[in-house]
């Protein structure tokens, strides 16, 4: 649709250069922090899996500081299957440079933009499509500067672009509270199954937990007061030293296309977590996701029904026992150590069966789930309203840019 505002080319207010071409002999595990193609996870930047460059490479070769990063740039993949995807760069504390391959945009001083509005112009699904399309087709996708620099945008007065940029910087900065949020509470529900099933805190002894008194109480009458010898050495009295085949089988994910930008009911899990959506669900429970082909593999707890791909298994229970403390538990095992020996890394449904595990008893299951519950319902409550803003901003996003819906103030 036609926009109220004047198209300008990208170019007339930024260009697009790539990073510095380090070389993957100097990357290492110390030194300073670098961001590479697979550290733009949209809309964010993933500074915490990081490879590093010895500062000794930076202070030699004066040209690298040009491609130190700062919060709120803007980086676009220029490589690979991710080509076209952005994310703004957060608050830091080390310096971070950026590799090759990577864009970075940069402004010119003499025009008057809001950089925010060009972040949220470019991210139009019709402009990744752009540049999708740029990409030159090859076995290796390729997308130049120029060719960014040549997409055209909405060019509204630097005031309405201040509008633009606050309304939908407002609705990503209440889904990254919501992110830090869950969080902590994530961290929150860890230290508890910590206490619980790894250090045993509660046997013989009151419960350690910030608890209310009357739950406290009720939950320290579930643990025994002593210890039983196993194959796991000392575990609490009334638990099972078992292994994962004696309580849980691993279900096939199904092959499935169309999923990817659905607007449907069920989340749909891969190897490496969420993918998109379907309209049926294979498991009709909440549950467990246990990656299973791959370098990397995941676990990953879907709280409602959900949809698994072939690259994926998903937990189907022979025994009774929460779902809440397997996630936790299977966190604790080395998925990706096990290798079926095939091509391509994968998990062996037999290895898994041989996996130790100490089974808690019933009431000290019920009584996690009874704790670790509310918890996990603020998460989900966090991730249903932080889905129903981003489609919000998504709604908004080109209906803004093409000035059909305008801001008042």
């Amino acid at each position: 649709m036609t926009s109220e505002f004047p198209l300008e080319k990208l170019g007339k207010f930024v260009s697009v250069k790539s990073g510095f071409p380090f070389s993957s002999n100097d990357m290492g595990d110390v030194g300073a922090p670098i961001i590479k193609i697979g550290n733009i996870t949209p809309p964010k930047i993933d500074i915490n899996n990081v490879q590093r460059i010895s500062f000794k490479k930076i202070s030699e070769d004066p040209r690298i500081q040009k491609f130190a990063l700062e919060k709120g740039d803007i980086l676009i993949a220029l490589t690979g299957a991710t080509v076209g995807k952005m994310g703004r760069m957060p608050q830091t504390k080390e310096v971070f440079y950026l590799n090759q391959r990577v864009g970075k945009i940069f402004f010119h001083n003499q025009i008057q933009i809001d950089r925010d509005f060009i972040y949220y112009a470019l991210s139009q699904e019709n402009n990744i499509e752009m540049m999708f399309g740029f990409a030159d087709g090859s076995a290796q996708a390729n997308l130049s500067g120029a060719q960014i620099e040549s997409i055209e945008i909405p060019f509204p007065p630097i005031s309405e672009q201040t509008k633009i940029a606050g309304i939908l910087g407002a609705l990503d900065k209440q889904i990254e509270l919501n992110n830090l949020m869950n969080a902590t509470l994530e961290s929150i529900a860890s230290v508890v199954f910590k206490s619980w099933f790894v250090d045993f805190d509660p046997v013989g002894a009151k419960i350690k937990a910030n608890l209310p008194s009357k739950m406290a109480i009720e939950i320290a009458a579930t643990f025994p007061s002593g210890f039983q010898s196993s194959d796991h050495g000392e575990i609490p009295e009334g638990w099972a030293s078992l292994k994962w085949g004696d309580i849980a089988i691993l279900e096939y994910g199904k092959a499935l296309i169309g999923y990817k930008f659905a607007n449907a009911p069920y989340k749909v899990y891969g190897t490496n977590g969420a993918i998109g959506w379907h309209t049926e669900a294979l498991c009709l429970s909440e549950g467990i996701i246990i990656g299973r082909k791959g370098a990397y593999r995941g676990i990953h707890y879907s709280p409602d029904p959900f949809f698994v791909i072939d690259t994926a298994f998903y937990l189907h229970p022979v025994k009774k026992f929460s779902m809440k403390w397997a996630y936790y538990e299977l966190l604790r095992v080395d998925i990706n150590g096990m290798d079926s020996g095939s091509a391509i890394p994968s998990t062996s449904r037999t290895d898994f069966y041989n996996i130790p595990v100490i089974f808690p008893s019933e009431d000290v299951l019920n009584a996690f789930e009874i704790v670790i519950a509310p918890i996990f319902s603020m998460i989900y409550a966090n991730n249903k309203e932080s889905r129903t803003l981003a489609s919000l901003r998504d709604a908004l996003l080109p209906k803004l840019m093409r000035g059909e819906v305008r801001v008042k103030g």
